[in-house]
């Protein structure tokens, strides 16, 4: 008699396991899943920055080296292949890809906040205060030096 209860308490239990979880544990789950991943978007953004900044930082001083270097011409890898250019058209190429590098860096820094925001909002917390600040552009700075 007592193998026929353990059986029918475990049919029950998984039964019971098999439905539907209570609204507010499901809720509950969605909510949880919602923070996780917007936190897993904020760490991809601040890795590939991370990425972005050291071949930034790789391609600056690869053009402070070709200003120290004197001779006419200099290797250039590009890919897999190596390339025998002019080294003023290396520099202006690694220049042009600085500046690329940049552009990203603001692009994904400039959706990174939404996105900070949007986190600090599921977890009911208060905006950080100045995290939207942005810094004032040349026109907006020259203004300001002429008030003064």
């Amino acid at each position: 008699m007592h193998n026929f209860v353990i059986k029918r308490n475990i049919a029950d239990i998984l039964i019971y396991m098999a439905q539907e979880p209570p609204l507010e544990a499901s809720v509950l789950l969605n909510h949880l899943t919602e923070i996780e991943q917007a936190a897993e978007e904020i760490l991809t953004d601040r890795r590939e920055i991370i990425e972005f900044d050291r071949q930034r930082n790789k391609t600056r001083e690869a053009v402070r080296c070709l200003h120290k270097d004197k001779d006419k011409n200099t290797w250039l890898c590009s890919g897999n292949m190596f390339l025998k250019v002019e080294r003023k058209k290396a520099i202006n190429i690694l220049e042009k890809d600085y500046a690329e590098l940049d552009k990203e860096i603001s692009k994904v820094r400039s959706a990174l906040k939404p996105k900070v925001s949007k986190l600090r909002d599921l977890e009911n917390k208060d905006d950080v205060k100045g995290f939207q600040l942005q810094g004032l552009s040349k026109e907006e700075l020259n203004s300001v030096k002429d008030l003064l």
